[in-house]
């Protein structure tokens, strides 16, 4: 059975300190963990329009594949990330070279790995060094990697003029997107200023731009687009770790991906103002509804995305009250149910099921993480230790969440 320790949860946080495009001109910081978020959204909605076909077996399948297989990518670029995408790519056309480099990658990733058991390492081992790009899921991940990369590199083309690599980089990018344009949904993102379906892509892309923490100093400063991915991959690990079925894991990766969708349109209102009094939390809720409604579920749907808009409001909680409320679908209908009734009765793919507590569990991890970083690089204040604290004393006094062990995994950051 996986064993999640430290050492995984600040490796996934590390990607929060990995700058990208460091040898050009920047709006501001662009980190790889951003990144792999703005990938992963488009990678789910390449696999939602792209699925439609298969049997639930098969859609169950693919998903799996598609979030193990993202992950895995993301531990690659743990290592590799300072290393330029032409030099990388001239790397990967030499099968041996490539292969001498992935051997180095895995030496260097094996001892914070093995704690999650030796059939994921044979996993990820088989995955770098026997991949299979021509499968479905592998292309959609490259897909959406393009894309996301793609997006970044909109945002500073405009800084760096002029610059004699511009122009083949973004030739590079478009012809690259264009040899999966028969993906369903690749055209939209490939274009993606003038497509509804890329206007939503775009629009999740815009979470990098807002900063967690806002009144508080901190290294490193952390977005909501890093904040959903940290959440979204705890929960795929912890879902291993009390040996919840594919669906189930798969639901809490993407439900942890958008947990936070609504502060597109809000903010990131800290909690302290939300808890202030209870109708303030009532009335941020009922307009975060509303602005998600008219901005983002009623496009998708006035264009022919209503499986797009469907899932989006599972994972958001729309029918159960809350992302943070446990469910299943039962005769059809998407019902509230218990941590506990979804261990005993539900944790079955036919149900559709996803986790309310384990996402809570992960987005405080998250927030405590960050505290704990910013102390660790030197940075105090009181904001940062009540974080701590708090968190800290909240899972000392309930020790087991979700199946989970917290207090022990708390411990390990004494």
């Amino acid at each position: 059975m996986p064993n999640i320790r430290k050492s995984l949860l600040q490796l996934i946080f590390s990607g929060s300190f990995m700058k990208r495009w460091n040898d050009k001109l920047r709006p501001m910081e662009l980190v790889e963990i951003d990144k792999q978020a703005h990938k992963m959204i488009a990678a789910w909605i390449l696999f939602t329009l792209n699925s439609e076909h298969l049997d639930q077996r098969e859609k169950v399948q693919l998903g799996s594949d598609i979030v193990e297989g993202g992950i895995f990518e993301y531990l690659f670029r743990m290592v590799i990330t300072d290393i330029k995408p032409p030099v990388f790519y001239r790397i990967k056309e030499n099968p041996e070279h490539y292969r001498k480099l992935t051997e180095w990658v895995l030496k260097q990733l094996r001892p914070r790995l093995m704690p999650l058991g030796q059939e994921f390492w044979e996993r990820l081992k088989a995955y770098h060094l026997n991949p299979d790009e021509t499968s479905l899921s592998n292309r959609i991940l490259a897909a959406s990697h393009m894309y996301a990369s793609y997006s970044e590199f909109k945002l500073l083309k405009h800084l760096n003029q002029p610059d004699e690599e511009l122009v083949g980089i973004e030739d590079s990018f478009r012809s690259r997107l264009e040899s999966y344009s028969d993906l369903i949904g690749t055209q939209e993102l490939l274009n993606s200023e003038s497509t509804p379906l890329g206007r939503f892509a775009d629009l999740c892309g815009r979470l990098r731009f807002q900063t967690r923490w806002s009144q508080t100093p901190r290294i490193p400063e952390t977005s909501v687009m890093g904040h959903v991915y940290l959440v979204g991959t705890f929960a795929w690990f912890f879902s291993l770790e009390i040996g919840a079925c594919p669906a189930r894991r798969q639901n809490n990766f993407f439900a942890g991906l958008f947990h936070d969708l609504p502060e597109l349109l809000t903010r990131d209102i800290i909690s302290p103002v939300k808890k202030a009094d209870p109708t303030i939390g009532d009335l941020i809720k009922e307009y975060e509804d509303q602005e998600l409604e008219t901005r983002i579920m009623r496009p998708l749907i006035d264009n022919g995305y209503e499986n797009l808009a469907s899932r989006l409001g599972y994972f958001l909680g729309a029918e159960t009250g809350s992302e943070f409320q446990s469910a299943a679908i039962i005769d059809g209908v998407a019902k509230k149910v218990t941590t506990e009734e979804l261990d005993s009765r539900y944790n079955d793919d036919s149900f559709d099921p996803r986790d309310g507590e384990l996402l809570k569990l992960c987005d405080h991890l998250s927030a405590f993480l960050e505290a704990y970083n910013s102390l660790q690089n030197g940075i105090t204040s009181a904001h940062l230790h009540q974080a701590y604290w708090r968190i800290s004393q909240r899972y000392m006094e309930n020790p087991v969440v979700a199946g989970i062990h917290v207090g022990p995994l708390l411990a390990d950051f004494d």
